[in-house]
């Protein structure tokens, strides 16, 4: 069975197989979705996939409404647990993003009609031969990534943002001869 080349090991086989580029419209898994890729900026999707329960453990299994109210006393807590990335930016950033997140949903109803409205509402289907074939950004990361920081959003470049439009399924992305290329292909549009 064919495989993008970047699933190595059991948890990145796992996560590759079952939700990469899968679409996404929960507001809860876009947020966890949107800290744990600001969290991942310059590491390995690796090591976040090690510390993903951590991360929803300690983040209120990313309830934007909770970690909006994370005070001075939680983030130090924070920057004392192993289980997470102990970075005082990343850390601060998603409390920040909590709280834009919560606007972004009261302005336009849910963080879902907002994100998916960068791509026209439909997953793109494109057509990578090999994993040097896949940019690091691209227009609409681009563009994303611009809005997203004048929404008050932080450790949202548009590299960031493009992994998380995989992530969560704007893009398919899977190689061609991969097996889960057409497997995501063929998902039902949502309705």
């Amino acid at each position: 069975m064919n495989r993008c080349a970047w699933a190595r090991n059991e948890l990145s086989v796992r996560y590759h197989d079952a939700e990469w580029v899968v679409p996404v419209h929960d507001d809860r898994a876009l947020f966890e979705f949107l800290i744990l890729e600001g969290a991942q900026a310059g590491l390995s999707w690796d090591t976040i996939l090690k510390k993903r329960e951590r991360y929803r453990q300690v983040f209120d299994n990313f309830h934007a409404r909770k970690v909006a109210r994370y005070d001075a006393r939680r983030v130090r807590q924070l920057l004392a647990d192993p289980g997470i990335v102990r970075n005082r930016l990343k850390i601060a950033a998603a409390v920040q993003n909590a709280k834009a997140f919560l606007a972004v949903q009261k302005e336009f109803g849910s963080f879902d009609t907002y994100i998916w409205r960068f791509i026209g509402g439909e997953p793109r289907q494109n057509c990578r031969r090999s994993l040097r074939e896949i940019p690091p950004r691209t227009r609409e990361s681009d563009a994303l990534s611009k809005d997203l920081l004048k929404h008050g959003f932080k450790f949202v470049g548009s590299t960031i943002c493009y992994a998380f439009m995989q992530a969560v399924g704007m893009v398919n992305d899977h190689t061609m001869d991969c097996f889960r290329y057409n497997e995501v292909r063929a998902l039902r549009p949502r309705s």
